[in-house]
């Protein structure tokens, strides 16, 4: 991830800080840092903004934790530029104070808060292998989604002529109902279906992701039907 360059970075530098004859790779060090964490920012604030109401608040006081200590690192680079070493190290370390802050922070939208993770149904762990009746194929619309239960699981099922097409119904960004939202072509003419919540875009064959916010595949199954007419399902 990029958050690993400039906290990678920083923190040896204060690791060379406490040994002498290391101000050249220290400095050298603080600025590497500074210089990822431009890229970092960018794609922290994209992230941010597809977040509900609650993440976005705690990510607020992330990001201004690591604003501190990027701007404490900046005065860190400048001071060891001067000569005025000693003022560099207190700034880098002060630095380093502020980003463990707005780290702890990260790592509790991350975790706690499961902010960046699928929120989809994770089909390996709550359904058996093999096939699974789900319901009667002619029961189906023709070209309209629909949600069908397979025990616990809510699916999106989409009949589109002879094929069915079947993916976890919960998006994986942030768990909308994907029956809810609407069927549309991609650029290669590929039925995909966007999501009502925030308009992840995912194909209904494999569930891959065309459009964001998402990052995650929606988890998909093959279909089938029997000669008696009903849809069978597996996870894929």
């Amino acid at each position: 991830p990029l958050t690993d360059v400039p906290i990678g970075m920083w923190m040896s530098a204060a690791v060379l800080d406490l040994m002498p004859g290391t101000r050249r790779a220290s400095q050298a060090l603080v600025a590497a840092g500074l210089a990822g964490a431009v890229p970092t920012v960018l794609t922290g604030i994209a992230d941010w903004s597809a977040l509900h109401r609650e993440q976005q608040r705690v990510g607020l006081v992330h990001a201004a934790g690591t604003a501190a200590a990027s701007m404490l690192y900046s005065a860190s680079l400048v001071a060891r530029y001067q000569g005025r070493d000693a003022a560099g190290r207190a700034f880098g370390f002060a630095g380093l104070s502020a980003l463990f802050a707005g780290v702890y922070l990260g790592g509790h939208l991350a975790f706690r808060q499961a902010a960046g993770a699928s929120h989809a149904d994770q089909l390996a762990h709550l359904v058996p292998l093999g096939w699974h009746d789900l319901c009667a194929a002619e029961e189906l619309p023709d070209g309209w989604p629909v949600t069908r239960r397979l025990g616990y699981i809510s699916l999106f099922v989409l009949r589109d002529g002879d094929e069915v097409h079947v993916l976890a119904d919960r998006c994986s960004h942030l768990a909308g109902p994907l029956h809810q939202g609407r069927i549309v072509t991609d650029d290669n003419a590929d039925t995909c279906v966007v999501c009502p919540w925030h308009g992840s875009t995912f194909r209904v064959a494999d569930g891959s992701v065309v459009h964001g916010p998402a990052t995650a595949r929606q988890p998909s199954f093959e279909t089938r039907v029997t000669e008696e007419g009903t849809l069978q399902v597996r996870p894929v």
